[in-house]
């Protein structure tokens, strides 16, 4: 059949065909093989597009942040000042309205009186303490004045008397020189006698309290 010459040119020539040993044939074309693959590799490494809104599914998908901290405002002098002053004004305020009422501390013992000299307007009675120039005291200042039984005791012209309170719309009196008054002392004798003088019997030129309601 006429095979033995073709078999003999595809495989019995040393240095016409191709050598498929385990050793690198043809270096350089290796070279070129492998630098054109990795163009190739750089090539769709750089053609590789990230697709939209990726980053934003990653970091949505991960530990959620740590709350923002917001700074405060910074406090000018004159705000702080403003508020202080206002505070101040409040508090003023308040004290006044709940401040306590002013003590009058008073010493023990009975209020203080007020002196006041007898004045007899007869002449000849100033000096002497005799019955007929005495003075009476009465008990009552709106009853009639030398009534029997209206008699709380005797003074005399010159005695210096302790006047409490005095009334103004008691009895009205006249002495022997014709003077009217309807003023009338509650006083304290030297002796301790406590009565009413009328107004006529005393020149007194100094400020008594009024008596108040119920004193009389």
């Amino acid at each position: 059949m006429g095979v033995g010459p073709r078999y003999d040119g595809g495989a019995g020539s040393a240095g016409g065909g191709r050598d498929f040993g385990g050793g690198r044939g043809g270096g350089a074309g290796d070279d070129d093989a492998e630098a054109l693959l990795r163009a190739r590799l750089r090539l769709a490494d750089e053609q590789i597009e990230t697709p939209p809104g990726l980053w934003d599914r990653v970091r949505a998908s991960g530990a959620a942040p740590a709350p923002a901290v917001v700074a405060l405002p910074r406090r000018r002098p004159y705000a702080v000042a403003l508020v202080v002053a206002a505070v101040a004004v409040v508090a003023l305020g308040v004290w006044w309205l709940v401040r306590p009422e002013p003590v009058t501390l008073r010493p023990a013992g009975p209020p203080p009186t007020v002196k006041i000299t007898v004045y007899n307007s007869e002449q000849a009675c100033r000096t002497g303490r005799s019955l007929e120039c005495a003075l009476r005291l009465a008990r009552d200042p709106r009853a009639e004045y030398a009534a029997r039984g209206n008699s709380a005791g005797r003074v005399w012209h010159g005695d210096d008397l302790a006047a409490h309170c005095v009334v103004t719309d008691g009895r009205m009196v006249r002495d022997e020189a014709g003077v009217t008054s309807t003023r009338w002392y509650l006083v304290t004798s030297g002796q301790g006698v406590r009565g009413w003088l009328p107004g006529v019997r005393t020149r007194n030129t100094r400020e008594v309290p009024e008596c108040p309601a119920g004193q009389e």
